[in-house]
């Protein structure tokens, strides 16, 4: 996990933007993978995620972000390690920083040096290894905040749970752009998460 320090940053997009201040929150470096998913569910004897064996069989050509789950399994995996999902705020400052960036990475337009993006799905190998693409990085080194997969957050939209981050079969979405789930659809191949962790009072 990484330091996301506390203070303030733009929430938002130019046409809604708001100045919001934030205490300071632990990150998960990178998305929750296949291969630590696994030890979850050894440890739990949770179900499993939407085609887990076609998951579990790339794990080494490269460790991708588990998918096929719920948002009240990406909770339970959280919750089991003594973390939660982050807030819609805290997701976006963790994928913006502090001075009010369009993407993780700065302003520059997406490349696929920055992201997986607008991919055609060839299997659970075209999901990009969690520790790829080191130029899109966030402010705090935080990987693949842009595309590869959408990433539950903790925040309610109505009766949805909020989504960030865009995934392979998007573009590269800006920071502030979300959309709202079902928390109960297993769903398919776009969704994963990452978690986060309150720093020491």
């Amino acid at each position: 996990m990484v330091l996301v320090p506390e203070g303030e940053f733009t929430f938002g997009s130019d046409h809604n933007k708001k100045l919001l201040s934030l205490d300071s929150f632990y990150m998960d470096k990178f998305e929750v993978s296949v291969r630590l998913y696994a030890k979850f569910l050894q440890d739990t004897g949770r179900s499993q995620p939407r085609d887990w064996p076609q998951q579990l069989a790339i794990v080494n050509s490269g460790d991708r972000p588990v998918v096929g789950i719920t948002w009240n399994d990406a909770d339970a995996y959280c919750r089991h390690y003594g973390k939660r999902l982050p807030t819609e705020q805290e997701w976006e400052k963790a994928a913006r920083g502090n001075d009010g960036r369009k993407y993780p990475w700065g302003n520059d337009e997406p490349t696929d040096r920055h992201a997986l993006f607008n991919a055609k799905w060839n299997g659970y190998g075209t999901l990009a290894v969690v520790e790829s693409h080191d130029a899109g990085r966030s402010p705090y080194g935080i990987y693949n905040m842009a595309g590869n997969v959408w990433e539950w957050t903790s925040s309610d939209d109505d009766k949805l749970k909020v989504l960030r981050g865009g995934s392979w079969h998007t573009g590269a979405v800006e920071v502030t752009y979300s959309i709202g789930w079902y928390p109960d659809d297993q769903g398919d191949n776009v969704r994963g998460f990452r978690c986060v962790q309150d720093t020491p009072k």
